[in-house]
């Protein structure tokens, strides 16, 4: 069994195959935000597996069920300790990462730290802005997603409905979270390890 980390280069079909060989796919999701570790070490293992639970997704390329209850029964000793291990395809995995997590969420958390640079230039205490940043963004995580059970004030709703247009192209959806840009941006990162 071949078991790869990343699922650029199976979903972009470089992974050489070979018919005695089965290919199992597996990501860990690291830490969750809303984590219940009590020690300090496990909060501050930020990749988790050695100290913080986190949660995996695998996907069976290519084998049988019986290849998939062994690759699930390694990636769990491997990336322990783990809660879920989620079963997806590897088109999935990869509109996970890269789509997501990286051509995305990292784009948007690399425009809130410049944000926040620019409200420290403007002279707010970094201390006093990172606390206020972060408290907010929990609880921000926690409307959107819909676990508070609470809704944004009718000025938040607001400031959102009048930065959106200013902050994001009309069409960023389609030139980000859609099957043909992930396919180019697999190749992009694929034709970059040569």
């Amino acid at each position: 069994m071949i078991i790869s980390l990343d699922p650029a280069a199976t979903y972009a079909g470089v992974i050489p195959l070979r018919e005695d060989l089965s290919y199992f796919v597996s990501h860990p999701c690291h830490p969750p935000l809303y984590g219940d570790e009590t020690t300090e070490e496990a909060r501050n293992d930020w990749f988790g597996g050695v100290k913080a639970k986190h949660h995996i997704v695998s996907a069976l390329h290519r084998g049988s069920e019986e290849d998939y209850a062994r690759g699930d029964e390694i990636v769990r000793d491997m990336y322990a300790p783990v809660m879920n291990n989620y079963r997806i395809t590897v088109e999935q995995m990869a509109i996970l990462e890269p789509a997501l997590v990286e051509t995305f969420s990292a784009t948007v958390i690399t425009a809130i730290k410049e944000a926040y640079d620019e409200a420290v230039k403007l002279g707010v205490p970094a201390e006093a802005a990172w606390a206020f940043l972060s408290g907010h963004v929990r609880i921000e995580f926690a409307i959107i997603f819909g676990f508070s059970g609470f809704p944004f004030s009718d000025g938040a709703q607001l400031a959102v409905q009048n930065a959106y247009n200013k902050i994001f192209k009309p069409d960023w959806k389609e030139q980000i979270m859609n099957l043909e840009a992930l396919k180019q941006s697999v190749a992009e990162i694929t034709d970059s390890l040569d």
